[in-house]
């Protein structure tokens, strides 16, 4: 029997050589926060605008997603916790540990990021890559939401090719400053899902959850020792994993000019991570979904610069 992530492979072969850049992206991304509220939530509007603008997109590399489906969320959430979130009426405790005012514009975003990253899934799976402007909501668990994370969008992707799809071997690749707890809560007794975080270690979330791979580095680490603890990391996971897909989650947080990371990259050591990445895909036929997670280096512009230098770097590899 020859599963479809079998195929998908067969098919990113022969895709291989000529992008089509898919770039899931919807209005609501952007959504209004209470004025001096510290998340860059303007960041969402301002990276297509700069994609476009330089050329690295055209306005047919973007996508408008739906929202998702509640059937497809408890695919990794807690049935209750999301009934809660639906109807806006989590305890305000759990409001406060999300950090977002709860609202059903909020919700409705977050199930537009949700399907956007289900559905850049699919197109990876036909191109070899495919981005969300938004998501890498990776601090959502089963059962909570915290550090401005509702729902886990690139946890319920993965739930829902190992479900749905057939796939065995789904690898989740998270570079956030920050550690995905939410990610490695989900997928903690699911083997068909390996979670690989390399985060700072004296950081939020302060409690960390146990991914399969944890790479918990000291503040002020820097390029070279950050580069090639990366390199030693994936070259290991992906020779013993040889994953069916990737997830990527792709923080800018890790920069020096960031106020909540302290790994102190600088904005080409950030590049030669993205590298890294799309390299062990390229190399072992994996597609990939990209999702952008954290960045709050205090001017907006070395927030969208870093995000977009991903884009640039994917479509320069993947031309």
């Amino acid at each position: 029997m020859i599963f479809l992530s079998e195929i998908s492979k067969l098919v990113f072969v022969v895709c291989y050589l000529r992008l089509v850049l898919k770039i899931a992206y919807h209005p609501s991304y952007s959504h209004p926060l209470p004025e001096g509220h510290r998340f860059p939530m303007e960041k969402y509007e301002l990276i297509p605008a700069q994609l476009l603008y330089e050329g690295t997109a055209q306005a047919h590399n973007f996508f408008e997603p739906g929202k998702a489906d509640s059937e497809i969320v408890t695919l990794a959430h807690d049935a209750d916790y999301c009934r809660q979130l639906l109807n806006l009426t989590l305890p305000s405790a759990m409001v406060r540990r999300i950090g977002f005012p709860l609202s059903a514009a909020l919700v409705a975003r977050e199930l537009h990021i949700v399907q956007g990253t289900l559905e850049g899934s699919m197109f990876a799976n036909r191109y070899g890559i495919a981005f969300n402007v938004a998501g890498g909501t990776h601090h959502a668990g089963s059962d909570w939401g915290e550090g401005f994370c509702l729902l886990n969008d690139q946890a319920i992707a993965a739930a829902y090719l190992v479900r749905h799809q057939g796939y065995r071997r789904v690898l989740i690749i998270d570079l956030d400053v920050h550690q995905g707890n939410g990610t490695a809560q989900i997928f903690a007794n699911d083997s068909r899902v390996f979670t690989f975080s390399m985060h700072s270690e004296h950081n939020f979330p302060f409690r960390k959850e146990r991914s399969d791979v944890d790479i918990g580095l000291p503040d002020g680490t820097g390029d070279e020792v950050y580069l090639a603890r990366l390199d030693q990391q994936l070259q290991a996971i992906f020779r013993h994993l040889r994953p069916d897909f990737v997830f990527y989650q792709a923080g800018v947080d890790v920069l020096a000019t960031d106020k909540l990371g302290k790994l102190v990259l600088t904005r080409a050591g950030c590049g030669r991570r993205d590298e890294l990445v799309f390299e062990y895909c390229q190399a072992y036929k994996a597609p990939v979904q990209v999702s952008m997670g954290g960045g709050y280096s205090p001017h907006i512009r070395d927030i969208v610069d870093a995000h977009c230098q991903t884009f640039r770097i994917a479509a320069r590899m993947y031309d």
